[in-house]
């Protein structure tokens, strides 16, 4: 039961993301250009450089927050991932201890060495 619930949730994570991928690729796209005209900014010595470099990364930021949706596409990659995580967790289960004394002999045996 537990698997098909991981196959509901991670074939909605995958239709999710599918849909939202153009939308993460331009995501992408303005967030780097963001980040270079940060970095141009930084290193710009003159007035009129900061001021194109300022519009540069303001119409960036422009482009990074229409594409919204992405962080959709980010959230269901991350479901994706979860659900792949625990699809191929294994269940370690810990052995019975059982009472026969015969059945763990050479457990007595140990202890009955070091008692000695």
């Amino acid at each position: 039961m537990k698997k098909i619930g991981l196959l509901i949730i991670g074939a909605v994570a995958a239709v999710t993301l599918f849909a939202n991928l153009g939308s993460l690729a331009v995501f992408a796209v303005s967030l780097a250009i963001l980040y270079y005209a940060w970095k141009r900014w930084m290193k710009a010595d003159t007035t009129m450089k900061k001021l194109l470099w300022i519009a540069v990364g303001i119409i960036a930021f422009a482009a990074s927050a229409s594409n919204a949706p992405a962080l959709i596409a980010v959230v269901a990659a991350y479901v994706l991932y979860v659900v792949y995580q625990k699809w191929n967790e294994t269940k370690q289960m810990k052995p019975k201890e059982s009472d026969d004394p015969f059945a763990h002999f050479e457990k007595q045996w140990a202890e009955l060495e070091r008692s000695l």
